[in-house]
């Protein structure tokens, strides 16, 4: 029986692979949760459904599609309460929701055979339109700042 043969990428191709990777994905995840964390952040505790530094809990592999759900339902009913609570108008009844279904599903679908690419990709411009639908609530609280007490 002939062994297996496995392709190894090494030296300088493995290090460009490497940097590409990091550029690509590690950075934007990062940045991605930074906006979360922060958002979270300029809701008050009263009415935040989730502390902000359980968003990076998205980094742990496998458990992080699934949590993805609970981020994007959490953050979206804490703004919902927040600009309510600041008597800001939100277009949305859930803020940013829809979206981030869309690019958590589609994500999820990405193990579907045939239509996998299709899926990411889709899944990738919701992730990007959720981040900036996010970031633009973000500075929608930061324009109207609320008056609390933080003890």
């Amino acid at each position: 029986m002939p062994e297996p043969v496995f392709l190894a990428i090494t030296g300088r191709p493995a290090f460009f692979f490497v940097l590409v990777f990091i550029i690509l994905v590690i950075f934007p995840l990062i940045f991605y949760l930074l906006t979360l964390q922060r958002t979270l952040k300029e809701i008050s505790p009263k009415n935040r459904k989730m502390p902000p530094e359980q968003v990076w809990l998205s980094l742990i592999p496998l458990f992080g599609i699934i949590w993805q759900y609970f981020i994007v339902s959490r953050l979206s009913d804490s703004l919902a309460l927040e600009l309510t609570k600041r008597n800001v108008y939100a277009d949305e009844r859930r803020p940013a929701y829809n979206i981030g279904m869309a690019y958590c599903i589609l994500i999820s679908a990405v193990i579907i055979p045939y239509i996998n690419i299709l899926a990411l990709l889709g899944g990738l411009v919701c992730w990007v339109l959720f981040w900036l639908k996010v970031n633009d609530y973000r500075m929608l609280l930061l324009d109207n700042p609320g008056k609390y007490l933080e003890i």
